[in-house]
């Protein structure tokens, strides 16, 4: 490998790191009930929708950037995500992502009552 396939490789391996890390940074900065409610949808965001590594740092950040608007607008997360939280998700990986994924059952379920708990939890750190 060339030294310029070789500088190409490695700002692809850890591009993608160093823009996780941001976003992680980003979502636990967040108050409590919002954090909750952003790792409910990118747990469910990364084991159902299929994307590339690109596709999948800039859906993590946009999800960052939606919650820290919500935040700093005073938006609850019903606000957000509205009463279903999996169609949420389904539409917001839609832009992300060109086919569907099989989800589980349990799996909206988990993320409908993930989400249920973090709109009724006090907004706080």
């Amino acid at each position: 490998m060339s030294d310029a396939e070789n500088s190409g490789f490695i700002a692809k391996m850890i591009g993608p790191k160093k823009r996780w890390r941001a976003y992680r940074a980003r979502a636990k900065a967040l108050p409590g009930n919002y954090r909750t409610a952003v790792e409910a949808i990118e747990r469910y965001l990364m084991h159902f929708v299929p994307t590339d590594a690109d596709s999948n740092a800039s859906m993590f950040e946009d999800l960052a950037d939606l919650f820290e608007q919500a935040v700093a607008d005073g938006t609850p997360i019903r606000g957000i995500v509205g009463q279903d939280p999996v169609e949420f998700a389904d539409a917001f990986a839609q832009n992300y992502s060109e086919g569907g994924a099989y989800v589980p059952a349990s799996a909206r379920k988990r993320l409908t009552d993930d989400i249920e708990r973090a709109a009724n939890e006090k907004t706080g750190d």
